[in-house]
């Protein structure tokens, strides 16, 4: 059974619950999947996804078809299943509860927010992505974003690097894209960066279990890093 079929089943369950809302939803993750924790990662994931890029949209007040295509591209839905994402959508954008409880609620699922939970630096990378995917990071969307990365405990020169590979593509300080000073030898750089490659290599992302699709997010991810050390190596070979 895929990850959407079982996506679907949960969420159809959910559906006999008349006052069913998204903090319920991720409550019952945490109980529903509680005997299969990679089962779990890979729910929670997804749902937080949905979730919180319905959050977004709402905060923005407008969804761009670039930004569905965006949303499509980290997700690969089946045809049968997407009546359930939508599902799950239109309850996150209807909820009355702010996206800042339910983002507690995700940290809580992933360790209380521990500012080393990879899943939750994955979910803001997938949600920038979405964001900038019609070359604009509107005000709104990054002040969410903000305050979502404060809750997953995201600290702020790690948000910043996050930020300078999505919002300024191609010109951002390749020094922040790596997360190093800039008066660090290049064999240290050369360290870090290979660190930074291996942590963040695709196959790395889907062992904790993020959904296949997520490649999508990863390679990018990867050619970002790759351009920015590229650009350090030839500027300090250069000096």
């Amino acid at each position: 059974m895929s990850i959407w079929n079982r996506i679907g089943d949960f969420i159809q369950r959910l559906s006999s619950m008349a006052t069913a809302g998204l903090t319920e939803m991720v409550e019952a993750v945490r109980t529903v999947f509680s005997g299969d924790p990679e089962l779990r990662r890979k729910v929670a994931f997804s749902v937080a996804m949905i979730a919180l890029s319905a959050k977004m949209a709402r905060a923005d007040g407008e969804v761009t078809q670039d930004e569905v295509r965006a949303f499509q591209s980290i997700f690969e839905i089946p045809p049968e299943e997407a009546h359930h994402v939508a599902r799950l959508y239109d309850l996150a954008k209807q909820d009355t509860a702010g996206f800042e409880a339910y983002a507690r609620q995700m940290a809580g699922l992933c360790g209380s927010g521990h500012p080393n939970c990879m899943m939750l630096e994955d979910v803001l990378d997938g949600l920038f992505h979405i964001a900038t995917a019609d070359g604009v990071l509107h005000e709104r969307e990054e002040d969410f974003l903000r305050r979502v990365a404060a809750i997953f405990a995201i600290e702020e020169d790690h948000y910043q690097t996050i930020y300078a590979r999505h919002a300024e593509p191609g010109e951002a300080d390749p020094y922040i894209v790596l997360g190093v000073t800039r008066s660090l030898p290049l064999a240290q750089v050369k360290q870090h960066y290979r660190k930074l490659v291996k942590e963040n290599h695709p196959d790395r992302l889907i062992g904790r279990g993020l959904p296949q699709e997520f490649v999508a997010i990863a390679t990018m991810r990867l050619a970002a890093i790759n351009a920015a050390y590229e650009r350090i190596e030839k500027r300090l070979q250069a000096a």
